[in-house]
Parts: C-alpha cells; structure tokens; sequence
C-alpha cells in the first residue's frame, strides 16, 4: 500500500488515540476527588445560592430606584449647604458643579469662534459680543481658581483669567488690533479646551475682581440666564425636556450673584444692593433645589421670584 494512502486512510484513528492517551495521563495526575463525610460542611456552606443574601437576592431594577434616589438626596445636600454661604475662598463648589461650569465654558467658546470670524464683523459691533463672551469667562476661570473640588482646567485657570479679562477690558471698542488680541483668545481657548493648556503664561495667585470683570457685562449675562430659565418654565413640558439647562443656568445666576457682591465690584459696599444680590443667589439655589425633587411649580415660582429681583435691582443700580 503507498504510504500516502496508509497516513490518509489511518491519520484520524492515530490522533484519537493520541488524544485518548492524553487524557489518560492527565487523570493520573490529577489529585483524587476530596471526600466529605454527611454534614461535615454545615455551617460553612449555604445549601442554596438564595441563601447566601440576608433580604434575598439582589433586584436589579429596585438597585436603580436606590441609586437615583441616593443622587437626588446628594444634589439636595450639595445645595443646603450651600446656602447663605460666601462664594469667595473656596467655596463655589456649594453653587455651582463642575459640570455646570465646564458646559458654560464650551458653549461661550463655541460662540466666540464665530464672532471673531472676520475683521469686518468684529469691528461693526461684533467686539461687544467679544466683550460678553470674554468677560463671563474670565469670571468662570476666577471660580475655577477658586474652587474647592476636583474640577476641569483647574491648573491653567489663573493664567486663563488674566489673559481673558484684559481681553475683555479691550474689546469696548472694535480695531484691528483689538481684534488681533481677540484671536490670541480664541487660540489659547481652543488649546485650553483640547487639553493643552496655558500654564505657562505669569498669573495673580488671588483673584482680584476688580481687575477681572466689569458689572455692566455680568448683568446683561445675568439678565440672559434669566431669561432662559423663564423660557425653560414656560410649561411642564418644556420644564421636563429642559432639566438640566435649569439647573446650569440656575447655577450660574448663583455664581454671578456671588461675584457680585465680591471685595472690588461696584457697589459691593452698598448694603442695599449686596441684600439684593444675595436674595438673587439664595433664590437661584432654592430651584436647584426644587429641580431636585422634580417639583415644577416651585422652580416656577422661583424663577418668577429671580425675576422680581432683577427688576427691583435695576430700577435702583444701572
């Protein structure tokens, strides 16, 4: 017989039995099968899974209720504490959360590309839009700064704020210089945002608001927060689409309310005007709060209550 015919026809049979062989070695060292005597493990093991859970085994979906319900009470606290507190030294973190911040700061990002598109637009009135955008930044940057926890572009927001305000400062009249100094922004932004950073650039260790924002700027944002979270109320619907834009925007009228009455601003000797700031504040936290119980009317009531703040500030401060 060819003996290609003899390892086609016999090559199965030849790896059966190799494998068998195999298998047979393998039994020899293994160790024998530990034998236990009627009972020997009682105590020590459960005879069924089900009872090794003192309630019963784990409900998945009654895990979830506990889990929202756990960061619904957290968002509560967060905001308790936060009331009636200085946002100044490190305490930001009991108005605003990170996440609120860092939102706020792409979106102005995202809008200042386009407004410092062209020469031509920049200096037909877009360096006001500029100015907006660059000083609610350089306030954010100062909250940043200041802030206590763990939060985004913490290490570059000294230098970010001081590059930005002056800035800002500059951009209360449109030129071509202005505007060059205006794309310098929207560089350092873009490499900030990317994760690149500007460390490098020299920066105030405190924050000096005097310096850092004007008034005029940050009331024409707090009147827009404003009238955002009263287009977001309009009725429960838009309410329910629109939670978390609420509870940012609410956020940031706390901080701005806060920054207000800051050593530097205007009138923050004024004990009228610092009364009215900081009803501002605790009333933007009282419909964090009430967001977090998902109780419409009252953020409706306390958006219509901002409202009476800001009108009976701006009959008495411009």
């Amino acid at each position: 017989m060819p003996i290609g015919h003899f390892v086609k026809k016999r090559l199965p049979f030849l790896v059966v039995a190799i494998l068998v062989a195999g298998w047979g070695v393998a039994d020899e060292r293994r160790a024998p099968r530990p034998q236990f005597k009627a009972g020997e493990g009682a105590g020590v093991f459960f005879d069924k899974l089900e009872d090794a859970f003192r309630s019963g085994p784990p409900d998945l979906a009654k895990m979830r209720a506990r889990e929202k319900q756990a960061a619904s009470q957290q968002m509560a606290a967060s905001t308790d504490n936060g009331s009636g507190d200085s946002g100044g030294g490190g305490s930001w973190d009991k108005l605003i959360t990170p996440a609120s911040i860092e939102d706020e700061v792409k979106r102005i990002r995202l809008h200042y590309d386009t407004v410092v598109s062209t020469p031509a637009s920049f200096n037909g009135g877009g360096y006001l839009e500029a100015r907006l955008d660059l000083s609610v930044l350089a306030t954010l940057f100062a909250v940043i700064a200041d802030y206590s926890g763990e939060i985004r572009w913490k290490k570059d927001a000294p230098a970010a704020r001081d590059l930005i305000a002056r800035t800002a400062y500059n951009c209360k009249a449109g030129s071509t210089q202005v505007y060059n100094e205006a794309k310098l922004r929207k560089v350092d932004l873009e490499d900030l945002v990317s994760g690149g950073g500007i460390s490098g650039r020299d920066a105030e260790a405190a924050n000096d608001w005097s310096s850092i924002v004007d008034r005029s700027p940050l009331m024409e944002y707090l009147e827009l927060l404003v009238e955002k979270l009263e287009d977001s109320v309009r009725d429960e619907k838009t309410y329910k689409d629109e939670g978390d834009s609420i509870k940012r925007n609410a956020e940031l009228l706390s901080v701005v309310g806060e920054v207000l009455v800051q050593e530097g601003m205007d009138e923050a000797d004024d004990e009228d005007y610092t009364g009215l700031s900081d009803a501002m504040t605790e009333q933007s936290t009282s419909v964090v709060k009430a967001l977090g119980r998902d109780d419409y009317d009252a953020v409706r009531q306390g958006v219509a209550k901002i409202r009476q703040r800001c009108d009976s500030c701006h009959e008495q401060y411009r």
